[in-house]
């Protein structure tokens, strides 16, 4: 996102009350990997006081925004990360299927709305954008989504200055293009693309003044060290990204990560509150792996600083479960979720 006031609102007057960084909160971009190192291995309880007290001077509402994640195109990506089922290289049950309709997304728009969400994020498993009649189809789901209020979020892979600027005029408030972990680790988990390439789309996202969604997985076999290494990348940036998503990888049998252990609670809540203390401005967002945790561990992924909470596609059915454990689970807490602009 540029710092242009118009955009500045448009983004952070709605999501969050972050800005500017109040006295005292540091705003870094030269941390260096030792201190990254020393921050992730405090006593975890003194992590989470620190991360907490850093949260809690910059959201002074310590509201929770609810987000909606659709995959608008699933399966068959010419990628080889070895995390994800969409590869069309791994056997992982997962059919390739056509890019949905745009009336069919703005219908899980408006469902997704209803159930509290004011973020609605649009997956294609592509490598890359093609443009043409999809590309143009993207186009009208956001203006579609930017309609109802909501702030609309795309990741579909690599973007050219143009593409980016399309989605930019067509209302896009933020696009996620992950790094997934460390420089040095990438090389193990994907083939096909460069961690430079990374970059330059997010360079591109930046450019065009679309607000940048960036953050990564963990339990894909990386060392502590590459685990503070992609926190230290992310928060070098010349800008913080908006919103750091925190992925737990979920390990799908057909992948080559298949056989990964499941990641220790603490060393999520540990790598979401070193995410907050050097990006103390950012959404940080509990994303996937969530399922797979307790209301506990969900609980304390929030106090050391997670402010954000994905609910996916499966989860906009009436009556789904897990939807309305979520909501138990904020009511319980007391935590209130972002509400909904009106329309208009």
């Amino acid at each position: 996102m540029s710092d242009t006031a118009a955009s500045s609102e448009s983004f952070h007057g709605h999501a969050h009350h972050a800005a500017p960084a109040p006295e005292g909160v540091a705003v870094r971009h030269d941390w260096e990997l030792a201190e990254v190192r020393a921050i992730y291995a405090m006593p975890l309880l003194d992590l989470v006081h620190r991360a907490q007290t850093v949260h809690r001077a910059v959201f002074t509402d310590n509201k929770v925004q609810l987000c909606s994640l659709l995959s608008i195109k699933t399966g068959g990506c010419s990628e080889d990360c070895a995390y994800c089922p969409q590869a069309a290289r791994y056997k992982t049950g997962v059919k390739a299927e056509k890019l949905m309709a745009v009336p069919e997304v703005l219908d899980a728009a408006k469902k997704a709305r209803s159930a509290g969400a004011t973020r609605f994020c649009m997956g294609a498993a592509w490598r890359e954008v093609k443009d043409g009649p999809q590309f143009d189809s993207v186009l009208e789901m956001v203006k579609g989504v930017r309609a109802m209020g909501m702030e609309a979020c795309a990741t579909l892979g690599m973007l050219t200055d143009n593409q980016a600027k399309r989605l930019k005029q067509a209302g896009l408030s933020a696009y996620n293009h992950n790094l997934d972990t460390s420089p040095e680790h990438y090389g193990d988990i994907i083939s096909t693309r460069l961690y430079d390439d990374r970059l330059r789309t997010l360079g591109r996202v930046r450019d065009a003044g679309i607000s940048v969604c960036c953050g990564g997985i963990i339990g894909l076999g990386e060392s502590v060290d590459d685990r503070c290494n992609l926190l230290r990348t992310l928060a070098n940036q010349d800008h913080h990204p908006e919103s750091v998503p925190v992925n737990a990888l979920v390990a799908v049998e057909g992948t080559p990560l298949a056989e990964q252990p499941r990641v220790d609670t603490v060393d999520m809540v540990r790598t979401i509150a070193t995410a907050r203390i050097l990006m103390p401005q950012s959404m940080v967002r509990l994303s996937a792996g969530r399922q797979q945790m307790n209301e506990e561990a969900q609980l304390m992924c929030m106090m050391a600083g997670a402010n954000s909470l994905f609910f996916g596609e499966k989860l906009l059915t009436t009556g789904n479960p897990q939807y309305t454990q979520d909501m138990a689970l904020l009511e319980k807490a007391g935590i209130r979720p972002l509400e909904p602009r009106q329309e208009g």
